[in-house]
């Protein structure tokens, strides 16, 4: 594995995240797993597990499984003690927490053992009381505080009064190596579209929208959308919604009436987790990000930058900084189905050339701003200062 500076070597980092299932926040501790052991150190993460084991093992990782995911405040008590032997045990360099209640186990283990604290603030934590903004501050407890972008560091700022020289904005990261246009295979399409049940013949434009299916996603802003387009612009629509609905089965249900009711059920498909990313960014003409609430990174954007694709998403937060509008795709009133009808019409009636420019000024764009390997140099770095400042 080739070297990544700065050099981690005899160091061990532990990094705490409740699971480690497909989100944008598991997949960059997988991401920084293979930077700490590209760097010499050991990286080890406790957590309750998930889909990522496999990928976190070929990373160089190291699970230490445990009830991370838990709120309950005897859990999180417990779990300070287990992670205070763990940076015992383990003799744990630097604590990297990545979510709230873990984030208190470990702020409280990091405290206990006098153990450099970093955390990353992945999302913008809804709560206006006094009880949630304490919950939340944890995540702005850090020795340096990383927000995923310039969007999250402003609000950290403004709502915990963090000051800004204890944060460090670094922008998740997109692997350039896996979203390639030029690696994905025809193969690999046509395995995913028979999957998807998508016809050979089928002529359609094909939306799709990423992501675990939860309101806040807004995938009934998108179907809600297809209704309200023409006969004939939606009878040349296929709305594919790639994720996992984690447990909501009412969720999905509802989806299903919605799809029923506005007769839509032959133009909009709900297929499960997708395992190739990639792919179903290459089976799409236009991809969809319509979260009802802020996005703090908006990686579905980059992605499917990456990967030549144009993009549609909700106006706020960190999309802002993923999408340039009009340029690599278009930003819309969040929770809005007629913005974002208009928006799709807009998209459907460019030429196919068109939309094609605006998926290549899109990859250009994220290239040079959100690369895996910025993420991880960017996030060592922090290690490393930290474990200067501690030292």
């Amino acid at each position: 594995m080739t070297e990544i500076h700065p050099n981690l070597s005899g160091k061990t980092i532990l990094q705490v995240i409740p699971d480690l299932a497909a989100g944008g926040a598991e997949r960059t501790t997988v991401e920084m797993a293979e930077a700490i052991t590209g760097a010499g150190g050991k990286a080890l993460v406790a957590s309750a597990g998930g889909r990522l084991e496999d990928a976190l093992k070929a990373a160089g990782g190291e699970l230490i499984r445990m009830n991370a995911a838990s709120k309950t405040p005897i859990t999180i008590r417990t779990n300070a003690a287990k992670l205070a032997r763990i940076v015992k045990d383990h003799n744990i360099d630097l604590i990297h927490a990545r979510s709230r209640a873990p984030g208190w186990s470990a702020y409280m283990a990091a405290q206990r053992t006098n153990t450099p604290f970093v955390t990353t603030y992945h999302g913008a934590y809804s709560g206006t009381s006094g009880l949630k903004r304490k919950y939340n501050s944890v995540m702005a407890k850090g020795d340096l505080v990383i927000a995923n972008s310039e969007w999250t560091a402003a609000h950290v700022h403004e709502v915990h009064g963090t000051p800004k020289e204890r944060l460090v904005t670094i922008p998740r990261g997109v692997d350039f190596t896996v979203f390639d246009p030029g690696k994905v295979t025809m193969r690999r399409t046509s395995q995913l579209a028979a999957s998807w049940g998508i016809p050979e013949n089928d002529n359609r434009l094909t939306l799709v929208l990423p992501g675990r299916l939860t309101d806040w996603k807004g995938q009934k802003v998108a179907i809600e959308a297809l209704s309200l387009l023409d006969p004939e612009e939606r009878a040349n629509l296929h709305l594919i919604l790639p994720g996992d609905d984690q447990g909501r089965t009412k969720y999905r249900g509802d989806l299903i009436d919605m799809n029923e009711t506005r007769h839509l059920s032959a133009n909009v498909s709900i297929t499960g987790h997708c395992e190739d990313m990639p792919a179903a960014y290459a089976l799409a003409d236009i991809v969809l990000a319509p979260s009802k609430r802020p996005e703090a990174f908006g990686r579905v954007a980059a992605e499917a930058s990456a990967m030549g694709k144009p993009a549609i998403v909700a106006d706020h937060a960190g999309q802002r900084e993923t999408v340039a509008e009009g340029e690599t795709g278009i930003r819309v009133d969040p929770g809005s189905a007629s913005a974002l009808a208009a928006a799709i019409r807009t998209l459907i009636h460019l030429p196919k050339d068109a939309r094609e420019a605006m998926g290549q000024a899109g990859r250009d764009y994220v290239l040079t701003r959100f690369s895996k390997k910025q993420l991880q140099t960017k996030t060592l770095g922090v290690y490393a200062r930290v474990l200067k400042l501690k030292s």
